[in-house]
């Protein structure tokens, strides 16, 4: 069996059989930290006015906790739908109306170029008037608005708070983990936010869900290796945005995954002695999605 061969049946492997790699994945999927955010959230939940919870416009179901519908209880919910500049509009919108349909207001932003802020501010507007129009009915003096500010990692949720503030206030970073404790940051006179850890939920049962967060870096990669991942992100290229991806790597004719890699390997100078570097392949691949390399692109769909 020759090199070629080995590798094909490896990449064929890794194709097909991904189910074992989700057991690892239940096994770290839930740091203690997320535990006691939970905990730490359900204790100042009475404190809050309104929940903002913040999702990824590529992936619109993937990215959202379906936890927080119960961690959150009765509150006010608005979903902030981050990245919109880097989605398939078209289909992200349908999921905007879904969750519209379920009576869930939706706020979709452009952080890069602060489109739709207004929006955002429009909201916490209506909650001061309704909060404390309620205060003075009481004779109780008129306080900031309480905002709660949930969503898994790496979904834009420090981004979106240092661009409500106006300048840095909590640290952004492209890898998930960067919030580690609660902390309320003031964004004006009158609001308040509790700034919390990217959640997640306590087992990973779904393949194309856990996929798609590692695509999008809302897991860390030692849980779904750069292999596997870059596997996933040209089949699912292949099948729903297959022009973008042929356009990118100059992909001709090609009867399996290893001659995509190959011919990817060609296109960006990773092969050497006939020997293609693959780990530089797998990670252009990453590193061309997330940046919007391989066009806008919403992987959920309905």
């Amino acid at each position: 069996m020759d090199m070629y061969q080995k590798r094909k049946i490896r990449a064929e492997k890794k194709n097909n059989n991904q189910e074992e790699k989700l057991t690892k994945v239940g096994i770290n999927w839930y740091p203690g930290h997320m535990a006691k955010t939970k905990r730490e959230i359900s204790e100042k939940l009475d404190l809050i006015d309104v929940v903002f919870e913040v999702i990824d416009a590529r992936i619109p179901y993937s990215s959202k906790n379906k936890d927080i519908d119960t961690m959150i209880k009765n509150k006010k919910r608005v979903l902030i739908m981050t990245k919109i500049d880097m989605c398939d509009i078209i289909n992200t919108n349908k999921w905007i109306k879904y969750y519209e349909e379920k009576g869930i207001k939706v706020i979709p932003v452009d952080l890069i170029n602060k489109k739709n802020i207004s929006e955002i501010f429009k909201v916490t507007e209506e909650v001061n008037k309704e909060l404390n129009d309620k205060r003075k009915e009481k004779g109780l003096k008129e306080r900031k608005v309480r905002i709660l500010i949930l969503g898994i990692p790496n979904v834009g949720k420090s981004t979106l708070i240092n661009t409500l503030v106006g300048k840095k206030a909590t640290n952004v970073g492209n890898k998930p983990g960067i919030t580690r404790h609660l902390e309320w940051i003031r964004i004006n006179k009158d609001i308040e936010l509790l700034d919390t850890p990217g959640i997640l939920w306590p087992k990973l049962d779904d393949d194309t869900i856990a996929h798609n967060l590692a695509a999008m870096t809302a897991i860390k990669e030692e849980i779904l290796d750069t292999e596997d991942i870059a596997i996933y992100i040209i089949n699912t290229m292949l099948k729903l945005y297959k022009d973008s991806i042929v356009n990118r790597y100059n992909l001709t004719s090609y009867n399996d995954v290893v001659e995509v890699l190959d011919m990817i390997g060609k296109k960006i100078g990773a092969v050497r002695n006939n020997e293609t570097d693959y780990e530089k392949v797998y990670s252009t691949i990453l590193k061309d999605l997330r940046e919007g390399y391989l066009g806008k692109v919403t992987f959920d769909r309905l």
